[in-house]
């Protein structure tokens, strides 16, 4: 892959957060983690597009579809990979970027 340390961006507390079934707090913290990032830049897409991905989970649909949207458009262009789900919803949120 291109960009093997994108996972790496994901806050712990994030993760943790989303698997206890916190999403709220996961979305604060990704939106926390996201505002650190240099605008518009992979990793703010990154984080954004788990924001989004974190919205449609709870059925904010529409606030979610807009935020993929915005996070598609800059990891396309950039040749990054789109972070899914499984990037909060498994251990080691900031392992490697290809799953066993």
């Amino acid at each position: 892959m291109a960009h093997p340390d994108l996972r790496s961006l994901v806050p712990g507390g994030a993760g943790q957060a989303f698997r206890e079934g916190q999403e709220v707090w996961a979305l604060t913290v990704l939106a926390r983690a996201r505002d650190a990032q240099d605008a518009h830049s992979v990793g703010w897409a990154v984080l954004e597009r788990l924001r989004g991905l974190v919205l449609i989970h709870v059925q904010r649909e529409v606030e979610g579809t807009f935020a993929l949207e915005r996070a598609d458009a800059l990891l396309d262009a950039a040749d990054a990979p789109r972070p899914t789900l499984e990037w909060l919803d498994q251990d080691g949120a900031c392992g490697p970027l290809e799953s066993s």
